[in-house]
């Protein structure tokens, strides 16, 4: 399948670029072109800005009911589109589709859906002495994602900026962007009013670029990488607009010394492996005893053996490819950098996985004897890379968590719930899991460090896309 090329979307409409240019989109499994987007232009930042500062005051005024049935809507048609999105995601990304359908082509759903629910309820406002502090939404937005979660990524910014009462205009990944029609089309459907959410797609420089900078935009939304987040609070500080930065995370995932070894262990591998390790929250560092390192050695080499690199359409696979060459080439190379620095190459390794020459594969790869200092233990990867770091007691284990300029995620297990939770208080990250505890929509997300600025999700998420006055009476 090969999908015609895309077009933008702004007031209402799907729309030519103003320019020629096409950025093809290339299958990571087979390495063919299936695609292709325009390669916008700065006029089309300017015509989108337009557009959705002309739709801002009226889409402002609406009320919590009505935008809660404009994201209703939306969910619905996400909802419809379900099996499609998936198999989008698994040909764009690589992501296998037991993954794609159970979390690339759901959680956006579930993104739409909180902010619903979250606007049924009341809306907070509070009296302080005389004065009543409200919240007002902060205007025109401009979000800006990546390519390792292309639906979840956007839903996760314009659910909370639409049910805020602020405009959009969305500047997509220009590597995996293909999804982005499914949910356009929904937007379509759900009947928003003209120029409230619009879609440029283009490079960063161009397009990320003209939107930080541009002065008609109220705020950014940026998710990717350390590098081009700092280049985003930059450019924008030009302007003193708003922003809020989701980047990266080398989270550590430690095993006190009364844990479920086998359990964590093989959770912990999901975890760390899962998009093919392109997960920001990834547990990419295991943190175990010292006297047990054989022992998680072996269960993490049987774990990481089970995920055999595959076809990201056939339901079997639990490890499809990278999303493009440079990804492949980079994490192979922190792989070559890890044995290099005297890691203990336990599985997997730089060279191509058995049977693959064609496609972005990368063999499933543990190391044990990590230093916590070196590169494979600091940097993040974004591919199938598991680090084994042993400790020799607990405040050896939390200094070697804390030992990140990251703090997005992380986790710890303890066959006693309340020394787990008393550990992972003392972890500096945005959000931590103990004993495996489940995921929750309305809970913030964000890192602290250099994870990011601000959070998504849940009633904080809604709060970012606000500004908050204080009325004297």
């Amino acid at each position: 399948m090969t999908v015609e090329t895309e077009k933008l979307y702004r007031s209402g409409a799907w729309v030519p670029s103003t320019g020629s240019g096409t950025i093809p989109v290339v299958d990571p499994s087979t390495e063919e072109v299936i695609g292709a987007v325009p390669e916008g232009t700065v006029d089309d930042v300017e015509e989108a800005v337009a557009a959705a500062r002309e739709a801002f005051p009226e889409w402002a005024a609406t009320t919590r009911p009505e935008r809660a049935e404009y994201l209703r809507r939306l969910h619905d048609g996400l909802a419809k589109r379900a099996e499609e999105i998936a198999e989008t995601i698994s040909r764009d990304v690589g992501t296998p589709m037991r993954i794609s359908s159970r979390i690339q082509a759901a959680l956006p759903q579930t993104d739409v859906s909180t902010y619903v629910e979250i606007l049924e309820g009341d809306e907070p406002e509070e009296k302080v002495g005389n004065s009543l502090v409200v919240r007002e939404p902060v205007g025109v937005v401009a979000a800006i994602t990546p390519w390792n979660y292309p639906l979840h990524q956007i839903t996760a910014k314009i659910a909370p900026a639409l049910a805020a009462g602020c405009t959009v205009v969305l500047k997509p990944s220009e590597v995996a962007p293909l999804v982005v029609r499914h949910l356009f089309e929904a937007i379509d459907e759900a009947g928003f009013p003209a120029g409230v959410i619009n879609l440029v797609h283009g490079t960063g420089p161009v397009i990320g670029e003209a939107l930080a900078t541009h002065a008609d935009v109220d705020m950014v939304s940026f998710t990717g990488s350390v590098r081009a987040g700092s280049r985003v609070a930059e450019l924008a500080a030009r302007t003193v607009k708003k922003v809020t930065l989701e980047l990266g995370g080398k989270s550590a995932n430690v095993l006190l010394d009364d844990a479920d070894v086998a359990g964590a262990v093989k959770m912990g591998v999901a975890n760390a492996f899962l998009n093919g390790g392109q997960t920001c929250t990834a547990w990419t560092r295991l943190v175990v005893p010292a006297d047990r390192q054989d022992e998680v050695l072996e269960l993490a080499k049987a774990a990481a053996e089970g995920f055999v690199p595959g076809d990201p359409l056939d339901p079997r696979t639990k490890l499809g490819p990278m999303v493009s060459a440079a990804q492949r080439e980079r994490v192979r190379g922190y792989i070559r950098t890890g044995i290099e620095e005297g890691a203990r190459l336990v599985t997997g390794g730089a060279d191509a996985p058995e049977g693959r020459t064609t496609g972005f594969y990368v063999a499933p790869t543990v190391f044990g004897d990590v230093d916590p200092d070196s590169t494979i233990a600091q940097e993040e990867i974004f591919g199938p890379v598991l680090s084994v770091i042993p400790y020799r007691d607990d405040d050896e284990a939390l200094a070697i968590a804390n030992n990140s300029e990251y703090g997005l995620h992380g986790a710890v297990w303890s066959a006693d719930q309340d020394r787990a939770l008393a550990f992972a208080r003392r972890v500096r990250t945005g959000q931590i899991d103990v004993n495996g505890g489940a995921y929750n929509a309305f809970a913030p997300f964000g890192g602290y460090k250099r994870s990011g600025v601000g959070r998504e999700m849940g009633r904080p998420g809604l709060e970012e896309y606000q500004e908050i006055k204080s009325i004297q009476l």
